[in-house]
């Protein structure tokens, strides 16, 4: 997918002749959907290396910084760090991201897929990291239908939130590691989560989200995940946004454990 490049602030004048034509004006401020286009346009051009990633840090960070402040300035009861703390501890705040599936379905031993070091967002030349929960479902023959059901299987989205970015134009034979993915912002936890490899993806940016919603079809897309010796699964990653704007890497393994499953 592309987007158009970042939308610049919009300057409203008033022209007063009795004042010696001085001009009065006010900076709107950007909507919503705007930091989405934004947040699109900066995540596809490190994707890319058309940015630096000092330069991709400042973008993000001035996205994420503003995305916070306007869900803040909208919300009297914004929770504070012991809230969100409580929260990501009460199972029933996340849905299980697989319909039909459970924890068994996580990958490895008590979630030990999950490594976070050497982890950089910015810089897409950095291998070996793999700061996410991989979830498998039924699918030995890779036609991306369960093979019981023989459906397709749901990606739902773990809480609510705000659908940042997606992709949904991925190829075969594409470099790209996610395939087709799904960013969604978490206001009240303010994070980010990341659904990759997906088949179908069914939600576009702008679009608000409630835990448990279908967000997409479990697929294979992806650099790694479309090779015959990657079982069909979900790539999960959480992202805690710091006071800076700048995000790190948070374990989802014992979200999943208590989360709500849907059948």
């Amino acid at each position: 997918m592309r987007v158009a490049g970042i939308l610049g602030a919009v300057l409203i004048g008033s022209l007063n002749a009795a004042s010696s034509q001085t001009v009065y004006s006010h900076i709107a401020q950007p909507t919503v959907y705007s930091y989405c286009q934004q947040f699109q346009t900066i995540y596809v051009n490190i994707r890319e290396r058309s940015l630096t990633p000092d330069s991709a840090r400042r973008a993000f960070s001035t996205v994420m910084l503003g995305l916070q402040q306007r869900f803040k300035s909208n919300d009297s009861r914004w929770p504070d760090s012991l809230q969100r703390d409580s929260l990501r501890r009460t199972g029933r705040y996340f849905a299980f991201p697989i319909r039909g599936y459970s924890p068994s379905a996580i990958g490895g031993t008590h979630g030990e897929g999950y490594r976070n070091a050497g982890f950089d967002l910015f810089d897409f030349k950095v291998k070996g990291s793999h700061p996410a929960q991989d979830i498998f479902v039924r699918d030995r023959n890779q036609d991306v239908l369960d093979d019981r059901t023989r459906e397709p299987v749901d990606v739902l989205s773990m809480s609510n939130g705000l659908v940042l970015g997606v992709e949904t134009d991925w190829l075969v034979g594409s470099e790209y590691r996610g395939g087709n993915w799904i960013w969604i912002y978490d206001p009240t936890l303010n994070g980010l989560f990341y659904y990759a490899h997906n088949n179908e993806v069914m939600v576009v940016p702008g679009q608000w989200v409630q835990a448990g919603d279908k967000i997409a079809e479990m697929g294979r897309s992806g650099l790694n995940a479309y090779k015959s010796r990657s079982p069909t699964h979900l790539h999960l990653m959480y992202l805690q946004i710091q006071p800076n704007g700048l995000p790190i890497p948070i374990d989802t393994y014992r979200w999943l454990l208590t989360a709500r499953l849907s059948k």
